[in-house]
This record gives C-alpha cells, sequence and structure tokens, in this order.
C-alpha cells in the first residue's frame, strides 16, 4: 500500500476547489517527472490521474515545492506531546506519529529486536490479560487461574541489572508488590487508573472488579460491578470517571465507575452484530473505537455514545482483533485474525498503510495486538506461526529484524511502556516476560 497522503483540513473547503487542486497537482507531478527523465512513471501516472491533454515537461513542481517550504508553518509541538523519561537518560518531548507534517523522520528509539527479558513471572494457568500503568512504573497480569498480580518496573529492572550497576532503595525488593485473588474465573483484562492509585480488572466471571492498590494489604475488591456477560475488554475515560466495556454480547456498555451506572446506545442499528474483541478510548476523549468479531471496527461519539463511523471488513471480513489510536488522535491502529495490521487515517476513514508480512499461516488462531512504541517510530505484532516479534517502521511500513519471545506457547497479550523502551508479553505458557532496552553504558 502506498505511503500516506498528507491530510488537510477540507471543512470548510469547497469539495470542487479540492477537486482542481488535485487534478493540478497530479499534472505538475507528471510535468516534473517527464522534466527529470523518468519517463514511464510519467507515462504511468498519466494513464492513472487520466491526465487530459497531455502534460509538457516542467520543474514547477519543484519551485512550488521550494517556496512552500519557507513558509510552512512549524509543526505543532503540544498537540499530543509526551515527556517520556527513560532511565539513565534526560526527558525529551515526543510528539508521536503525525503524516501531515512528515516526510522523512529519522527514527531516535532503539529497535524492539534489541529489547532483551529484564524479567520473567509466572502463573499458575495461562496469562492472557496486561497492563502499564500511566507513568510506565506498574505493571500488572492476570491468568485463567483467576489471580492478579502487580509488579514494580524498577524492582524487574534492579533484578537483571549487569555487574556494576548496584541497585539501591527501594527497587532492592521483590518485584511482585501485590497479588489479587477476586475473580472466580480467567482475567480477561486489565486497565490501571490513568489518575488514582487503582487497578481494574475483567473476567469470564461477568465482573469488572476495582482494587485500591495503594494499600499494602489489600487482596480483594473494594468495588464490584456485576454484568450480564463475560467481560472481554475495556478503557478507561482520560478522566478515570468512565469505563467503555466489551462483553461476549454485541452492545457496549458504558460504566459510571462511581455510581457503576450503566449506559448503552439505544440505537440497535449502530451496534456490532457479534462480540466485542477491543475497544479503546481517544486520548482526547471526543470518540472511542471498538472491534468486533463481526469484522467491523466502529468509531463513537464519546459524549452522546453513539456510532460516527464504521468500518465494514476492516480487515476482508476476518475478526478484527486490536484497535489503537495514535497519541494524537489522528489515526488508529487495527490487527485482524488475517495477521494483516493497518493504520486508518480517521478524517478520511482511509486505510493509508498496511504493515505485512506477519503470520507463515496467513490466519491467526487467536487474537492478537497490534501496538505502537512509547515513540510511535514502531509497530509491534507478535507472530503467533513463529512465536516471535515482528516490527515495521509506523511511518513506511519496513519490515525490522524479528525478536524470539522465548515463550514455549502462543503470545495471547503484548502492551508496550508508554514512557520507556519496554514492553509485556503474556503467554499460554503461564508466563508473562517483561522486555525492556537498556542504553548502553558510556
Amino acid at each position: 500500500m502506498a505511503a500516506a497522503t498528507p491530510a488537510t483540513n477540507n471543512e470548510n473547503v469547497d469539495p470542487k476547489n479540492i477537486i482542481k487542486a488535485r487534478d493540478l497537482l497530479y499534472r505538475l507531478m507528471i510535468s516534473q517527472l517527464f522534466y527529470d527523465g523518468h519517463q514511464s512513471l510519467a507515462v504511468g501516472l498519466s494513464a492513472v490521474a487520466q491526465a487530459d491533454p497531455p502534460c509538457p515537461p516542467s520543474d514547477r513542481l519543484l519551485h512550488v515545492v521550494m517556496a512552500g517550504l519557507q513558509h510552512e508553518p512549524e509543526r505543532p509541538q503540544k498537540t499530543g506531546a509526551t515527556a517520556l523519561t527513560v532511565p539513565g537518560q534526560e526527558a525529551s518531548i515526543v510528539t508521536g506519529l503525525d503524516l501531515e507534517f512528515e516526510t522523512d523522520v529519522q527514527t531516535t528509539a532503539p529497535e524492539p529486536a534489541l529489547y532483551e527479558t529484564a524479567y520473567v513471572t509466572s502463573h499458575k494457568g495461562n496469562c492472557r490479560a496486561g497492563a502499564f500503568s500511566v507513568d510506565g512504573q506498574l505493571i500488572a497480569t492476570g491468568s485463567v487461574d483467576a489471580s492478579i498480580k502487580i509488579l514494580d518496573v524498577d524492582r524487574m529492572l534492579a533484578k537483571s541489572a549487569p555487574d556494576g550497576l548496584d541497585p539501591s532503595g527501594d527497587s532492592q525488593g521483590h518485584p511482585v508488590i501485590r497479588t489479587l485473588y477476586d475473580h472466580l474465573e480467567e482475567v480477561t483484562c486489565l486497565e490501571f487508573h490513568p489518575r488514582e492509585p487503582i487497578l481494574v480488572s475483567g473476567s469470564r466471571d461477568f465482573t469488572i472488579k476495582l482494587f485500591d492498590y495503594s494499600k499494602t494489604s489489600v487482596k480483594k475488591a473494594f468495588r464490584t460491578i456485576t454484568d450480564a456477560d463475560q467481560i472481554r475488554c475495556m478503557s478507561f475515560h482520560p478522566t478515570g470517571d468512565y469505563l467503555v466495556v466489551g462483553t461476549s454480547h454485541p452492545v457496549i456498555r458504558l460504566y459510571d465507575v462511581m455510581t457503576a451506572q450503566c449506559f448503552v446506545c439505544s440505537i440497535p442499528s449502530h451496534q456490532h452484530s457479534a462480540g466485542i474483541t477491543s475497544i479503546k478510548y481517544c486520548p482526547d476523549a471526543k470518540i472511542y473505537a471498538s472491534a468486533g468479531r463481526d469484522g467491523s471496527i466502529k468509531i463513537w461519539d464519546g459524549v452522546s455514545n453513539r456510532c460516527v463511523n464504521t468500518f465494514l471488513k476492516a480487515h476482508d471480513g476476518s475478526e478484527v482483533c486490536s484497535v489503537r489510536f495514535s497519541r494524537n488522535g489522528k489515526y488508529l491502529l487495527s490487527s485482524g485474525k488475517d495477521s494483516l495490521i493497518k493504520l486508518w487515517e480517521l478524517s478520511t476513514s482511509r486505510c493509508l498503510i498496511a504493515y505485512t508480512g506477519a503470520g507463515t499461516t496467513g490466519k491467526q488462531e487467536h487474537k492478537a495486538q497490534a501496538v505502537f512504541n512509547h515513540t510511535e517510530d514502531y509497530v509491534l505484532f507478535p507472530d503467533e506461526a513463529t512465536t516471535s516479534l515482528c516490527a515495521w517502521n509506523s511511518r513506511n511500513a519496513s519490515r525490522k529484524q524479528l525478536l524470539s519471545l522465548g515463550h514455549n506457547g502462543p503470545v495471547r497479550l503484548i502492551v508496550h511502556s508508554p514512557t520507556a523502551p519496554a514492553f509485556l508479553t503474556c503467554s499460554d505458557d503461564f508466563r508473562a516476560r517483561f522486555w525492556f532496552r537498556r542504553m548502553p553504558m558510556h
């Protein structure tokens, strides 16, 4: 699939003018290609663009571009910008993926293939759920054995620190700081509250539980929300006041976290036609996205709770496994059981980039997630057939080196740290692995 076409703010522009401008753009491209001696490319583009009359050689496009670059406003730095703190490094401002302003960006983040296992924790059953806290300092893992663990990232790093890096202070304790037992069946999803020391879990036992992990003796939830179906996925509103929940039923639930009051969209035609597999709020909370076993992706208004857009057969009819917004809310990353990962531009509802080459069988047995790394320079996806990590440059879809994930069973979940070069993999081999890229010592 071709590289992305920059989006334009077309809301107040006459569509006829856009069509004329685009037609002129293609004619300038054809003329420039002829001028630069790329006859075959120029002829091919002429046929596709149906250029009539034929375009003469000209380098006007080059001059237009040079003049435009001189007057182009600087890329906004505040929208979606995040200060990332990586152990041993100063905080840096990262703006994430923005194809509207980018053409050739040098990635500064380490390639995922360079990450190493820093810690392994085990459950007594298949490990299927995991999450990072917003500050990247904690991870949680959940299992078919109904247990949940919360682990401290600094302590995990201290356990695997190379000789000469003496851990000090609190980092010398055991990485597992809480073990929670309050579900009766498999823990299917976990989410950290964006502002409070609260972990929320969903389970096959039809319940959502809220744990206050600031209490060292915590074992049980301080609040339980009981649903009518098995909980499959959930996402916190950025304020932490609401939780959107997907179950094995097609209708999405919106819960008030404080009162446990449930809201649903009252328009049947807006709903999925099968169970929900993934759900995520956009960072600005104006919209949220859901993926279904029916093969569709739906975009919902964050205020009215109504569906405002549907991508039918988003993965050629295959079950959609995951959806995730870019930091600036312009793009949606999806994965499907067809082993394809797609980047959607929300303003135009187009698939801009397809990340291909994962899945030697071409069809996943289990659902797997596509995620961005912390800088959105890379897209990561666990390949089921080889139990390895596939990675791509997020902007041009070039394949990166594979990383063996070291699990003895399928990887059922991958989640990347929001702040550092670290990710978590959970597997049916009962284990969760914490991966990290240490910066070389100077």
